[in-house]
């Protein structure tokens, strides 16, 4: 029986794995498919703090880990398939293969995977030109062409943070208008440096020598014709999907699918937690999942002591 299992290895576990294992409760850690999260797909991370010259988002990762097991936590490369409170109390997590592992505790913080246009190259260009994080990437593209896809609040937020550092921001949307709210719209619409490309999809990454986006291949969808444009990145704001099918539909979600925290992190099934970017769909940076990531250790020291 483990006193806490963690679900998920991005800032917000490997934080809660940090504090769980100075407490002395010998967390277990599951990766999942992507050990180190979002962070492992990006390359310089500037705003984290304490590291003033930044970091390499999958470095980072690295050093969060070590940092963990330094302390005893115990880190198994598994994906987790179910996870069901017992009458009994406790909570059986059924992993990939059938495995069954108790614990007293669990701390789901498993992320939010970005959604993409499932075009063929996009994996491989994450990080080298292509992102979905402009508060993350934006400095990186100064005064250089870059693109948002998008039509929402997020899409409208993130073209405008960028001007501040890009010479052109091109919002790419597949309608005649945004679905961001009016404040939102008016105010992208409205800066001379957003460049909107109504009725338009991008259909193809294309590349130069180093294998960094240099361009994109966009259809506009009323008349079909097919343009090159020249840009240095392209930030995705189609939105995420929270990691969250293998709770089965037992722990409450928003609209979105996030995990609704009821009182700090603590979720409507007493013992289990959620943290990070899994239930938070406003911020989601390196920081505020590492910062959920302590609530969320604390909070369940304090429930294994009561």
């Amino acid at each position: 029986m483990e006193n806490v299992l963690i679900i998920g290895t991005g800032c917000a576990g490997y934080t809660a794995a940090i504090y769980t294992a100075r407490a002395n409760l010998s967390p277990l850690l599951l990766s999942g498919t992507q050990p180190g999260g979002q962070l492992t797909t990006t390359t310089e991370v500037e705003n984290f703090p304490g590291f003033p010259e930044g970091i390499m988002g999958p470095e980072l990762m690295m050093k969060m880990q070590s940092q963990s097991e330094k302390f005893g936590a115990r880190i198994e490369y598994a994906q987790v398939e179910a996870v069901t409170k017992t009458d009994a109390g406790h909570f059986d997590i059924t992993l990939e293969g059938g495995k069954v592992i108790q614990s007293k505790t669990v701390i789901v913080a498993t992320g939010a995977s970005p959604r993409h246009l499932g075009l063929p190259n996009e994996k491989s260009l994450i990080g080298r030109g292509l992102t979905s994080c402009a508060t993350c990437d934006g400095a990186f593209y100064r005064n250089v062409p870059v693109a948002v896809i998008g039509g929402g609040d997020s899409a409208a937020e993130e073209a405008t943070f960028l001007t501040r550092f890009a010479s052109t921001v091109y919002l790419i949307h597949r309608r005649d208008e945004l679905r961001a709210s009016k404040i939102m719209a008016d105010r992208a619409l409205a800066n001379p440096k957003i460049k909107p490309i109504w009725n338009s999809t991008v259909t193809e990454y294309l590349t130069d020598e180093k294998g960094e986006v240099r361009a994109a291949k966009i259809q506009n969808l009323v008349t079909g014709e097919e343009s090159e444009l020249e840009l240095k990145c392209v930030f995705v704001a189609i939105g995420h999907v929270p990691n969250t099918k293998f709770l089965n539909g037992q722990v409450t979600l928003d609209e979105n699918g996030y995990i609704l925290q009821t009182k700090g992190t603590q979720t409507n099934i007493p013992g289990l937690f959620a943290a990070g970017d899994v239930a938070d769909h406003v911020y989601r940076q390196a920081i505020t999942a590492a910062g959920q990531g302590c609530a969320a250790a604390l909070e369940a020291e304090r429930y294994l002591a009561h």
